[in-house]
């Protein structure tokens, strides 16, 4: 059997920090993009609830990736197209996906 020089054993301990500190950072990440979303879909719904007009408790909505995603159901189509409007006016809105019916 073939011992393992320092060089070696120095190379093997710098892989296994490098793969353990990357993947630490992917996860941290993923936690700052959910935090983010979260902000996001805050800030949507706030906008939303200031809009005198809208039933704001009528719209559901849900980010993911900075990509916002309205659902539920309102009583006309202007009342749909203010509530799109508003959500792609809010700031870190990267795209809106309207899902939102008439009822």
């Amino acid at each position: 059997m073939t011992q393992l020089n320092s060089r070696s054993l120095a190379f093997i301990f710098a892989s296994f920090f490098v793969l353990l500190f990357s993947s630490s950072y992917v996860h941290a990440s993923e936690a700052g993009e959910y935090i983010d979303d979260t902000v996001i879909t805050t800030k949507v719904k706030a906008a939303l609830f200031n809009e005198p007009d809208l039933k704001s408790t009528e719209i559901n909505v849900e980010t993911v990736k900075g990509i916002v995603h309205l659902s539920g159901s309102l009583s006309n189509q202007a009342d749909i197209d203010r509530a799109v409007e508003v959500t792609r006016n809010v700031s870190g809105v990267s795209s809106v996906e309207n899902n939102i019916q008439i009822k």
